[in-house]
């Protein structure tokens, strides 16, 4: 009874997969053709190219070009020390101002008014202190990224269920043990959700920093082919940009189901051969 009840289930859920895959290429292949037709017939070619002409920019001078190259080897080093430092100390900082009243009450609303400030404002002090070498870029790239890790981390412990806390306790849990199994648990889809906003922020302030005071990085040549009206390589460096985004959202996105408790896929059972008291057909 249950095999038969699922398998319409099963049945019906590849298909709605497949349907969504298929909308989502279709979505994507029908813009890239608006762009090819806009970018070769309508659009001025000093501001828009179309599609093809920004596949063979991404060819050359992207990715044939060595100083090119190694401006993005260092770009995804700094984007990738500075999101390792968001992610240490804004988990950190957070379980301490969450984990308790006290810090909440009084460190979190300071949390709040630094992460409201524009961070592109402290961008001279940031070149004065760290220079212009990758010190000031990973420091920008980290000083966006912290704040949604701490404010989704004390988000996600702020709302653990008050009765699991008060069961813990009167079980005679210490803190320590209610912070790692009631309140950690609780914090981990939370947390995930300010593991992504912290990537496009980390890559936001690198790519800023680079823009500002680099004079070889990927926001030099960025800036070099916007003032230079040549939107063609233009385009396909910021789509390079866009790809080691996405890398890194697949990367916690991976660790996000394998370390959410509601995510983990459930082993297979394997039924033993001979034994189906159902009578269906296996």
């Amino acid at each position: 009874m249950s095999a038969a009840a699922d398998a319409p289930k099963s049945g019906f859920a590849m298909p709605r997969a497949r349907a969504v895959k298929l909308t989502r290429w279709a979505i994507i292949a029908g813009a890239a053709l608006f762009l090819e037709i806009y970018g070769r017939f309508f659009a001025d070619p000093a501001f828009m190219q179309p599609v093809s002409a920004v596949l063979k920019a991404l060819i050359h001078p992207i990715l044939s070009d060595p100083r090119i190259l190694q401006a993005l080897g260092l770009t995804i080093f700094e984007i990738g020390a500075a999101y390792g430092l968001s992610i240490v100390f804004g988990s950190l900082i957070g379980v301490a101002i969450g984990s308790a009243n006290l810090p909440r009450k009084s460190l979190y609303p300071v949390i709040l008014l630094l992460y409201a400030i524009p961070q592109v404002s402290l961008m001279p002090l940031v070149v004065l202190i760290f220079g212009l070498g990758p010190a000031a870029k990973i420091f920008f790239g980290f000083s966006h990224g912290i704040f949604p890790i701490i404010v989704n981390t004390v988000s996600g412990m702020r709302n653990s269920n008050e009765l699991f806390l008060r069961a813990a306790g009167s079980m005679g849990a210490s803190r320590a043990q209610i912070i790692r199994h009631v309140l950690f648990p609780n914090m981990v889809p939370s947390f995930f959700v300010g593991l992504r906003l912290a990537m496009t922020l980390t890559l936001l302030g690198v790519i800023l920093a680079e823009l500002y005071v680099s004079t070889g990085g990927i926001g030099y040549f960025t800036r070099l082919y916007a003032e230079s009206y040549n939107p063609a390589p233009l385009f396909a460096l910021t789509g390079v940009l866009a790809a080691i985004a996405l890398a890194f959202n697949g990367l916690v996105r991976i660790a996000e189901r394998r370390l959410t408790p509601g995510l983990r896929a459930a082993p297979a059972v394997k039924t033993p051969k001979g034994n189906n008291p159902e009578g269906t057909a296996l």
